[in-house]
Order: structure tokens, then sequence, then C-alpha cells
């Protein structure tokens, strides 16, 4: 339970900042306007389907809605769509639209508007691109019933469809708009690309007109600049995602609320032909237990990590706890490499060795690492990772290469150790990278107990039985020990106003709530 109980008290943690903050140091947003900065240099168009920087997503999340929505624990609620019902084998969903929905240039929304955004949706997936290709591998047409119904067939019939129906909806002849219209609680006055942007309420929104009137954004080029607009006042807020932002500390007139980002951190470990010794499990658990990754993530990251021992985000519905055969024991380790014929340091150089037929084998390791642009941190976290796999006897050698010549060499299969990152989807489902042969699973992982249960998983259409085949996977996951979770990157939301109220702050909708405040 380390995991849920580090979130929980995190959570509780920020509730009590809220509860004692001097109303008149930390203000509220209520009636007022909030300023806020974050990183985009990329950044040109406000299409929410092409997206390409993270934190921005945060700013079209207010502008733009989905058919669902997310609630606090991660469950999708209805949303634009007023009701979903599927038939009997789950291959086809009916869905009605709420008819008092306006995009903000007035024109109400409609079955076709839906209608022409998977379309796009599935048009840029065909050409590998768009934020919501994921889509590709869930839905299969769409036609329009009626301006308020319309029905879409999915490819996979299972719980996961909800989750796929978050993505957003635009106009039907702006689908390809650098700046669609939107039916969200903000709309837009004026976008400067990597200057500003500003969004005023949308007052006629049909879940109320939002208490917080306008929000200006100003962008910039480093988080330095960033941090010094925030220092000195520029700016009521600043979203980043710098390791460095672990040292503010909420406070009277300060509030540093961590959210959860969906990059999942993770260490790889091939299984290829010529992965020896790690297709061994047993090598491949011993290297598991001989790190500590809590006191790594406490050391490099500062509190912006969430740890994880499953590709699920610890703390949600979705993950299962099993402390167990995650936990940090070094002793375990040097057990497990003995069983696997790894007991001897024969030299006495402190490396582990093995006699194959008559020659002497040395317990040494590659460890490819990438690095993100003005940061170390994976550097620093893949020397940590040497040190704990030294003191159980095994040698890592340590390659840092450009993302691009790591990703190369992922896809070739040609490595032993890599610490590599995961986007994970909206939709809780691990498959892409754990099934045979699947886009994501690098490693050349093959267990047909694994892909047996993702295939009933997929057939799962409540969400009861959808949880516990994930809990299944999970169980078989810590069994197998494909590869090494260690952690969901988190960021930090730095603000001297209270604009939410909300439990779960979580990218891309770190701004949730900022509609409703003060109701």
């Amino acid at each position: 339970m380390r995991s849920i109980c580090s979130i929980i008290i995190k959570a509780l943690a920020v509730l009590l900042a809220l509860s004692f903050l001097c109303p008149a140091a930390l203000a509220t947003t209520m009636d007022q306007s909030l300023s806020l900065g974050m990183i985009s240099v990329k950044t040109n168009s406000l299409n929410p389907l092409t997206s390409v920087e993270r934190e921005f997503q945060s700013l079209t999340a207010l502008i733009y809605e989905g058919l669902y929505s997310l609630d606090d624990d991660g469950m999708p609620q209805l949303c634009l769509a007023l009701s979903c019902d599927s038939t009997t084998d789950g291959k086809r969903w009916t869905v009605r639209l709420r008819k008092d929905v306006l995009f903000h240039d007035g024109t109400p929304c409609t079955a076709y508007d839906v209608e022409a955004t998977i379309n796009e949706i599935l048009r840029l997936a065909a050409e590998g691109k768009g934020q919501y290709n994921q889509l590709q591998y869930i839905i299969s047409s769409v036609s329009v019933n009626s301006a308020d119904s319309l029905t879409i067939t999915v490819k996979r019939p299972y719980y996961g469809v909800y989750f796929a129906l978050t993505f957003p909806i635009l106009p039907r002849d702006q689908v390809q708009a650098a700046e669609p219209a939107g039916t969200g609680p903000f709309k837009v006055d004026e976008f400067l690309p990597a200057n500003y942007l500003y969004l005023s309420a949308n007052e006629n929104w049909w879940n109320g007109a939002p208490m917080v009137k306008d929000v200006n954004v100003s962008f910039r080029a480093t988080n330095r600049e960033l941090i010094s607009d925030y220092e000195y006042n520029r700016i009521d807020a600043a979203i980043t995602r710098s390791a460095s932002a672990g040292q503010y500390q909420t406070g009277l007139t300060n509030l540093n609320i961590t959210y959860r980002t969906r990059q999942l951190e993770t260490l790889l470990l091939s299984h290829s032909a010529n992965a020896y010794p790690l297709d061994n499990e047993l090598v491949r658990k011993a290297i598991r237990y001989a790190i500590d990754f809590d006191a790594i993530a406490n050391s490099v990251y500062m509190g912006m990590a969430s740890r994880t021992d499953t590709p699920l985000p610890a703390g949600t519905w979705m993950y299962k706890d099993n402390e167990s055969a995650f936990q940090y024991n070094p002793q375990k380790a040097k057990e497990l490499l003995a069983q696997a014929g790894w007991e001897r340091d024969i030299d006495g150089d402190g490396v582990l060795n093995q006699v194959v037929g008559d020659k002497m084998k040395r317990l040494r390791l590659r460890l490819y690492v990438y690095e993100e642009q003005d940061n170390s941190v994976r550097v620093q976290v893949a020397g940590m990772i040497k040190d704990y796999l030294a003191a159980v006897g095994i040698e890592v050698g340590i390659e840092t290469y450009s993302f691009a010549t790591v990703a190369e060499r992922l896809k070739a299969r040609n490595f032993d150790m890599a610490i590599a990152a995961f986007q994970m989807d909206v939709v809780p489902d691990p498959g892409f990278m754990l099934m045979s042969g699947n886009t994501g699973n690098y490693c050349g992982y093959k267990s047909t107990t694994m892909d047996n249960l993702f295939k009933k998983f997929r057939e799962q259409r409540d969400f009861a039985s959808y949880r516990q085949f994930l809990w299944d996977i999970q169980d078989q996951f810590a069994e197998d020990c494909p590869f090494i979770c260690m952690w969901y990157r988190c960021g930090a939301l730095l603000t001297r106003k209270v604009f939410t109220t909300v439990r779960d702050v979580r990218e891309p909708e770190i701004l949730r709530g900022i509609e409703a405040i003060g109701r």
C-alpha cells in the first residue's frame, strides 16, 4: 500500500493547505482574472486534434469538450452526450446529444459535428498523426441518425470505449482549422503563438456561466523565464514540469500543487534472442529487487514523480497493489541471482561470474539513456541504478544517446536495458506494451497467458469485470517481470490564487474545475 498511501497523504496535505491558507494572502479567482504562465515554443495552432505540447492541452481543455469527461475518480461521465446505449453485442453505440449546446460562434453542436470530428481523427491516424490516433483501434465507423443522434460502430466492444469518447468535438466545417470554435467554458479572444493567449468566460455555456471571467496566459521559452515571472509577481500561477519546482513549498501566500502526467518512465529489459542473461526472469526480478526506486524518485525528482510498480497509476481504481513483489530487497536479489547461476565473483573484482562451457562470463549489462533538453534527471537516475546494481554484483555500462538513437535501437531490440518513457493513453489499456508483437513491446516480451488475459479483458463491458482483468494483468506483470515501471512524471502548479477545488489534478486537464470555483 506504499504508493497509495503516499498519494493519499499528498492529497490530504493539499486539502489542509487550502483549509488553513490565510484568505487575505491567497485569493480566490471568483469574478476575477487569472494570469497564468507556461512553456510553449512549438504550438502555432489551437486545434486540439493536432496538439504538439502536453502542457498546452490544459488550455485547450478549457475550450473544447467531449461526449464524455473523466471525474475526480478517473471515471467517465456524460458531458456533451445525453445518453449512450450499445447493442447486445456491444459493437454499435447510439449516442444522443444535449440539445442546448452551442459552439462559441453561436452555431449548435450536432451529430454532424461529432461525425466530422471522428472522421478527421481517423484520417489523421491513417497518416500516423494526431493527438487521438489510438481511436483507430477502437472506432471503425460513424453514421448520423438525426441532428442529435448518431451511431458509432466499434472494433473493441468493451468498457474502454467510454474513456475513448472523451475526445474534443469540433464544428464540422472547422475540423482542420487553426482556431476552431469550441463548446467549453472559455472561448478564445486572442492568440499569438509563443507569446500569449487570452480566454474569456463563455456566458452561454450549457453548464452555466463560469465564475472566472478571463484567463490571460503568457508563454515562455524556458523554465528560468517562467519561474522568474512567477517569483516577481508578473503572473498569478505557473505550470511547469521542471523538477526544480519541487523546491517551492506550500505556504501562506503560495500553493504548490503536484499534478500527475501521463508520462510513464520505465526501465526496459530486453527479451530478445541475444538478451542473455535477461532472458531469465530470475535475473530480471533480481534487478527489480536490487533497486530502491522510491529513494531514486525522492532524491532526483524532489517529489515531482509519482511512484508506480505497474503500468497503471498508483492510487487509482485501476491499480493493483502487490508490494511484496516490488519491494527493495537486495538480499533477495542476490538469492535470485544465485538461483540463476550467478553466485560467484571468481576474479574478485566485485562483478559476479558464471562459467558456461569453457568460458567465464561477467554479469555486465548496457544501460541506454536519452535526455530531455535542459534536463539531466535521466542521467542521474541511470547513475543511481548503476550503483544499486553494483551492490549486488551486476556491472552496468551507461551509454547516453539522443532520443532518436535510443528509439532506433529500441525498435531494433538492440539493447540490454534502457530508460524510456511512454505517453499513456486516456483508455486504461496497456496492451500496446505487453501483448506479443505490439507496437510498444520493445522488450520482445511474449506470454500466452498475458495475451489471453488481454483478449478477455477487451471483451469486458462492465466496470467491475474490466477492473478485475486490469488487476489480473498486473498480477501477471508482477510474476513475469517483462520490464520495470518506475514512476509517472509529475508537474507542478504554482499559484497564489485558489482556482480549483478538484481532488485529482492531472494532465491534461490541469485547470479542471476553474469554471466552477465559488459555486
